[in-house]
């Protein structure tokens, strides 16, 4: 399962190329600039709860040529999100400001998400249809099954991503959803975020197949496994998976093969359970920013300056939103209760 790690492996980028793709040099260097600033973003929120301002961590790092290349591929407005809590490369790129997520980080109480009662990484924003989730894992699927349902019934053109990782697919609700999606041939586009690890119990411990998405055949939809790593065959990937969803020919379970460079959590220690030279292969040779910045300078859509640049962008943007949300008002003790349902 685990990959070869190969001393002096050279970087690769990308075997596709972005024009055949229907993208232009701006929308792969937009995509570069989210995908840096989902890594920014999360390393300063973890310095955060280093510090003790924020009380949990769960983080993205890794897993952003995915996020952003799954979410590129969606109408942000008009499609539906159930995402997981890893996801804040997908909602930077489908809209949601820096600072509305510093908000949810720091449990402040205009928190979009939940006024600060949910877990930070526990995503929710209304405006643009990023439906909340729970701390139970995979709940979301079966939910998100049931959006596409609604919007098959009222005729709507949209679609709905729910995201989960390997682990979330040894849970029942992983069956009911991807059956009920499978049986109404809904336009829901299932994508595992396979990072290998569900938390310390490595996916060959929890299944005994290598690909989730060969589990698709079994409920009748399309099963699609993609380099997580390669964020342009992400973005194709998705971008048919949508498409066929639109076309009304049912859902897709598309894998995503990536891996999380850190601790599952901030309170995780990785090193009882993961070997250092694999962490190191994904921080390096296989680190997804690594791997797009290769392209940019292959194809000679950028140069080291025009990437400084893009670093000291990223940087003011996630310098602003942690001073402006540290500033912001902590949530009123008096109103705890607010919205929480009591049946007396």
């Amino acid at each position: 399962m685990t990959e070869f790690i190969a001393v002096g492996v050279e970087t690769p980028s990308s075997v596709l190329n972005h024009v055949d793709l229907g993208l232009t040099d701006d929308d792969v260097l937009r995509m570069y600039e989210l995908m840096l600033l989902a890594r920014r973003l999360d390393e300063r929120m973890e310095i955060l709860q280093r510090q003790g301002k924020a009380h949990f961590h769960i983080s993205c790092r890794g897993h952003e040529a995915t996020q952003v290349g799954c979410a590129y591929a969606l109408e942000a407005g008009k499609d539906w999100l159930h995402p997981y809590y890893r996801d804040l490369g997908v909602l930077l790129t489908i809209g949601v400001p820096a600072r509305d997520l510093m908000l949810s980080c720091l449990a402040k109480k205009n928190d979009p998400a939940s006024g600060g009662r949910q877990m930070p990484a526990h995503w929710g924003y209304k405006p643009l249809n990023v439906v909340t989730q729970s701390s139970p894992v995979a709940t979301q699927i079966p939910q998100a099954a049931g959006i596409a349902y609604a919007i098959k019934r009222r005729r709507e053109d949209a679609v709905v991503y729910v995201s989960f990782g390997e682990g979330g697919s040894s849970k029942g609700d992983f069956h009911e959803g991807l059956n009920f999606a499978g049986i109404h041939r809904l336009p829901v586009i299932f994508v595992c975020e396979n990072n290998r690890y569900a938390i310390s119990v490595a996916q060959n411990k929890q299944m005994a197949i290598e690909n989730v998405a060969d589990r698709a055949a079994g409920y009748g939809m399309a099963g699609v496994v993609v380099d997580g790593q390669d964020v342009l065959a992400v973005y194709k990937a998705m971008k048919e998976a949508v498409e066929r969803a639109r076309r009304g020919e049912g859902p897709t379970l598309l894998e995503a093969k990536t891996y999380r460079i850190v601790p599952h959590s901030s309170d995780d220690d990785d090193r009882l359970y993961r070997p250092r030279e694999e962490v190191e292969y994904y921080r390096t040779v296989n680190d997804p920013l690594n791997r797009l910045r290769n392209y940019l300078f292959e194809k000679g859509i950028a140069n080291q300056e025009m990437l400084d640049e893009i670093e000291a962008r990223v940087m003011g943007v996630v310098n602003d939103a942690t001073d402006w949300a540290e500033q912001q008002p902590d949530p009123d003790p008096a109103d705890a209760m607010k919205h929480v349902y009591w049946d007396r």
